[in-house]
């Protein structure tokens, strides 16, 4: 057992009296899962214990209850049991099926990419379990490859609906929204909403990662992903593995739909298609095998991995060669001699018939001409050998194009096949590449203004643009990267730059100044900044000396670098006002004492000015104006009430 097992206080724990901790499985940002056995039942189980901190919290303990009840109404061999849900002390708790093996993820780490036996065997069982969980009208919201598991005895089951909802509650703005970024569909990133079709989504992203061994978007940020996820096409897998076939291809385009009324209604659906394609390619989904348990350095506990083996599929065996009767390989051998004798007869009448046309065609009919030969494809000195060699005088002309790549022909003129006169000029129209162009200014432009200038001078536009607030006006161009059409790292562009026809720009437009709230209560500034698109989070409260309590001093900094975006969220910085504290008790002390205290603490003392002509040692303090332990801001008055201590 390693040390952070045995740093971990439940292990070797009875929880609720039945259930004895034995090692833990996994540790999410929610809770953490043990293997335990079930003493009253003697079975081993997992146990998943939500972390001590969120215990207290309401929303987290109804989410947790919630996966409970949900996973507990599927009743189908590819989801993970529920057993029972309980609460042990400061412990919440839910015990499940035990299910020895790995995650998709683990098995994705090995293998990089999966097999197509292997691919279809895994979304076969996912999209069942699936199917079962949206019949119910419930939406997981949290499918990724690692909350699909494994088995070592061949399941394969889908797990954690933590998440999990039913499909009439589908809202999930701000702090809600918690699925995992890399899987997250269009429109849970643009509008907070999930139903089953954000599921679907979610699931041809795996797919997608499964078929060719990473996500399809990658980015440095998770807003970066999300953001893709909002305005990109999923590319075809078979882009990046060839070995994909078009059916699949065409499922994870069919799944990934950025409009989810585009997509399969649900998993069933979804799962429907799917059996159709392993008819097609005769693939069937198959159970994996089993090697034996192999520990990893990692593993916890008595915890094993095993890897699913993959399934051939064999060839349709070959129809076995009918036998042929003596008679009719002889009925065979005499109709192709006849055949063979009539051939031969027209052969000869042809012949003689070409050798009378040949002469009239080289001497005066076409066969004086040559035909221009086809050199479309070559580079410039390929063609030119080509047509010196058939007598003819080639000459090259440039053109822009997009379509040829440059130095290789796009045609002749004459064009291919004309019949010329031994010695003609042949012009060879070869590709000088795209048009160049130098872009002017484009920062200070209307955003319409820049999309129609570079259009007319055939530069293509990101369809979407990055929106940022800043000091320019709404609508105005404030930044621009162009990225070549043959690929390559995108550079600026906004103070203009030079390209070539059909390279992309992307604009970012100004949304205008970002709101100043400062000053505004609560609910004014967080109405502000919600009509100009942005989230309003948390809010953060501090002492203030100079705003009153529950005015808005301002908002944090942005998490990231850069200029506020619409979408993002921003948290107020609310005023508590001035920090009180205590008035000290100085009851009993001389003037000077009890004076010398108060301002040590911060207060300023004052008392009657004929105390002054007494002695302090002639002097008591028998009580204060505000009275001692009050609350008052630093700096303020505090009266000494003053008596004689006698002469």
């Amino acid at each position: 057992m390693t040390s952070n097992q045995q740093a971990d206080p439940l292990i070797g724990r009875l929880v609720d009296g039945r259930y004895r901790v034995r090692a833990r499985i996994a540790r999410g940002g929610m809770a953490t899962v043990y293997v335990a056995t079930d003493l009253r039942l003697e079975r081993r189980i997992a146990l998943k214990v939500m972390h001590a901190h969120l215990s207290d919290d309401s929303a987290f303990q109804s989410r947790f209850i919630q996966e409970a009840r949900s996973a507990a109404r599927l009743a189908d061999p590819h989801v993970v049991n529920v057993f029972d849900q309980g609460q042990d002390g400061e412990l919440a708790y839910l015990v499940m099926e035990y299910l020895p093996g790995i995650t998709l993820r683990e098995l994705l780490r090995e293998q990089k990419r999966l097999t197509i036996t292997q691919t279809i065997t895994i979304m076969d069982a996912v999209l069942s379990g699936l199917s079962a969980a949206h019949r119910a009208n419930i939406v997981h919201r949290d499918v990724k490859p690692e909350n699909v598991l494994l088995a070592e005895d061949g399941r394969i089951k889908i797990g954690d609906f933590g998440l999990a909802r039913a499909t009439t509650a589908n809202t999930a703005t701000g702090q809600q929204l918690l699925g995992t970024i890399a899987y997250l569909a269009p429109e849970l990133v643009t509008r907070g909403t999930a139903d089953a079709r954000s599921d679907i989504y979610a699931l041809g992203i795996m797919l997608y990662e499964m078929l060719v061994g990473e996500q399809p978007y990658k980015g440095e940020q998770p807003m970066q992903i999300a953001f893709q996820h909002a305005t990109e096409s999923v590319p075809r897998p078979s882009a990046r593995n060839p070995g994909v076939p078009e059916q699949l291809d065409e499922l994870v385009l069919w799944a990934t739909e950025k409009s989810p009324d585009e997509r399969p209604d649900d998993a069933k659906q979804m799962l429907d298609r799917l059996r159709e394609i392993e008819r097609e390619l005769g693939v069937s989904p198959a159970a994996a095998t089993t090697s034996p348990p192999v520990r990893s350095a990692s593993d916890s506990g008595d915890l094993t991995k095993v890897m699913p083996a993959t399934v051939a599929v064999t060839d349709p065996v070959a129809p076995v060669p009918q036998t042929v009767d003596n008679a009719t390989l002889l009925r065979r051998r005499a109709s192709r001699r006849r055949a063979r004798g009539a051939f031969l007869l027209t052969l000869v009448l042809l012949l003689a018939v070409l050798a009378g046309g040949v002469g009239w065609w080289f001497g005066s009919g076409p066969g004086s001409l040559v035909a221009v030969p086809g050199v479309a494809g070559m580079t410039y000195d390929e063609a030119a050998d080509a047509l010196t060699a058939d007598g003819f005088s080639p000459r090259q002309e440039d053109r822009f194009s997009l379509d040829v790549e440059p130095g290789t022909v796009i045609e002749t003129h004459p064009g291919e096949g004309q019949r010329l006169d031994k010695g003609a000029v042949v012009s060879v129209i070869v590709s000088a590449g795209p048009t160049p162009h130098t872009v002017e200014t484009l920062n200070g432009r209307a955003e319409e203004d820049a999309r129609d200038y570079l259009a007319s001078i055939n530069v293509n536009v990101a369809e979407t643009t990055v929106v940022l607030f800043s000091d320019a006006a709404e609508g105005i161009v404030i930044n621009a990267f162009a990225t070549p059409r043959a690929g390559g790292e995108a550079y600026a562009c906004a103070e203009g730059c030079d390209l070539f026809e059909a390279d992309t720009i992307e604009l970012y437009i100004s949304a205008g100044a970002f709101p100043d709230v400062s000053g505004m209560s609560v609910s004014e500034a967080s109405s502000t900044l919600t009509e100009r698109g942005l989230i309003v989070g948390e809010s953060s409260y501090v002492f203030s000396s100079d705003v009153d309590k529950d005015i808005v001093i301002g908002v944090s900094d942005r998490a990231e670098e850069g200029n506020w975006r619409p979408g993002d969220t921003v948290q107020l910085i609310v005023s508590k006002g001035p920090e009180l504290f205590p008035v000290p008790d100085v009851t009993g002390m001389t003037r000077d004492e009890a004076a010398q205290t108060l301002r040590n603490a911060g207060f300023e003392p004052t008392w009657n000015v004929i105390w002054n002509a007494f002695p302090n040692d002639f002097t008591e303090v028998s009580g204060t104006d505000p009275a001692p332990e009050s609350e008052r801001r630093k700096g303020a008055q505090v009266t000494l009430q003053i008596k004689s201590s006698g002469f």
